[in-house]
């Protein structure tokens, strides 16, 4: 079972868009609030407004929980970045970060039905954000974290969990992960194989890297290596930090070290989530019938067509090749869910629950160039929604 190279390359989506028309479709930003009552005549104005809006004032006064019916607060996702781990930019600051952010909260409408905000601080700090957020949560309902660098974006997801009263997910992560999830589900069924005794290799120890590792392993697959750039985690090894060590000592069961020659000889999956390119001769000692995910973007780990020569499951994290792992299956049915179930957090079983409903989505018409849904599949968020809402109040 094998992709046929010419396959490989379904759209020329985003190669044939010129700069000056990107350029241009973000003049102003890509937001705008729109009221959602009407304001044609002095009446409307004195409902919406004054003198009519202090009796609202007067009853949220009176009983706070009255917020979440007069206002748009508890369903509100504000989409909070620090800038420091932009796309494949880096560093670049909360000032280059917002067209991001932007975007980001424009697909929570688009896809979720969600009202978002994106908010960019100008501090590093996790002291500070945390302080930030906690004095701002009035005005918002969820937190979805982007782009904030590792480590810190281990420290600041947790302690925004136990600070906040409202669902808290750091994307790059965990949307990154339940995809990956889901799409290895949906390549295990195109292909008539387990989830479980896969041998996996995971490039990159970063966010999405060790949340990969994490919600893999909550699924079952029980030998999984991950390497940084130094090579394979593994206990004792020197130049970890603490995240790094946890994860050395909860996976790489044979206990593996060295570099990719090592963790790729006999496997059965490459998910790549670093800049580090994988020689095409490292294909060649996998697993027979491997499935290879290059997920770095824009430039994959390998070329997909030169991964497509091997294994008969090549995803990227592009949208002009097919089986792209895109966090957009995931975050706007999750927090639609989230929020729906008047969850205050989002929870592991929550984010199994999100990977198996975006793979029963795939189920009928899985192929190899087709692991996951498409993003524009109207039943996914919803699918996801419903999946989240009900493990959430199974486990309330």
């Amino acid at each position: 079972m094998t992709i046929a190279e010419e396959d490989l390359n379904l759209t020329d989506t985003g190669r044939d868009i010129e700069l000056d028309e990107i350029l241009k479709s973000h003049i102003g930003g890509k937001l705008t609030v729109v009221p959602s009552v009407p304001l044609g005549g002095a009446r409307d104005l004195s409902i919406a407004y004054s003198p009519g809006v202090a009796e609202v004032s007067r009853v949220i006064a009176d009983d706070a929980s009255k917020t979440a019916e007069y206002t748009w607060s508890e369903r509100l996702v504000a989409v909070v970045s620090d800038g420091t781990a932009v796309l494949g930019l880096g560093d670049i600051g909360p000032r280059a970060a917002l067209p991001v952010m932007e975007g980001k909260s424009a697909l929570f409408k688009a896809f979720g039905g969600l009202n978002s905000i994106p908010l960019v601080l100008d501090t590093t700090d996790v002291d500070e954000i945390v302080e930030t957020l906690v004095r701002l949560r009035p005005s918002f309902g969820a937190v979805n974290l982007e782009d904030v660098s590792a480590p810190r974006c281990f420290e600041l997801e947790r302690r925004l969990i136990e600070a906040l009263d409202c669902p808290v997910m750091h994307d790059d992560q965990h949307g990154t992960a339940i995809v990956v999830l889901a799409a290895l589900r949906g390549a295990c069924a195109t292909m008539g194989r387990e989830l479980a005794g896969l041998k996996t290799v995971i490039t990159g120890a970063g966010a999405a890297g060790v949340a990969c590792a994490d919600i893999l392993m909550a699924a079952g697959v029980t030998d999984i290596t991950v390497l940084d750039s130094k090579g394979i985690l593994v206990p004792g090894r020197a130049g970890m930090n603490s995240v790094k060590a946890d994860l050395a000592e909860r996976t790489n069961p044979r206990r593996l070290s060295g570099a990719e020659t090592e963790a790729l000889k006999g496997a059965d999956v490459f998910i790549g989530l670093s800049c580090a390119k994988l020689p095409e001769e490292l294909l060649a000692t996998m697993a027979p019938e491997p499935m290879v995910f290059a997920l770095s973007n824009p430039d994959p780990e390998v070329d997909p067509v030169v991964a497509a020569r091997y294994a008969p499951i090549v995803a990227t994290g592009r949208s002009d090749f097919p089986n792209q792992i895109n966090n957009v299956l995931a975050f706007p049915g999750i927090f639609r869910g989230a929020l729906d179930a008047g969850a205050t957090r989002i929870t592991e079983r929550m984010k199994l629950a999100a990977a198996d409903a975006i793979f029963s989505v795939a189920q009928d018409d899985l192929a190899p160039n087709r692991i996951v849904p498409s993003p524009f599949d109207p039943r996914v968020a919803a699918t996801v929604a419903q999946a989240v809402a009900k493990a959430a109040t199974e486990s309330s």
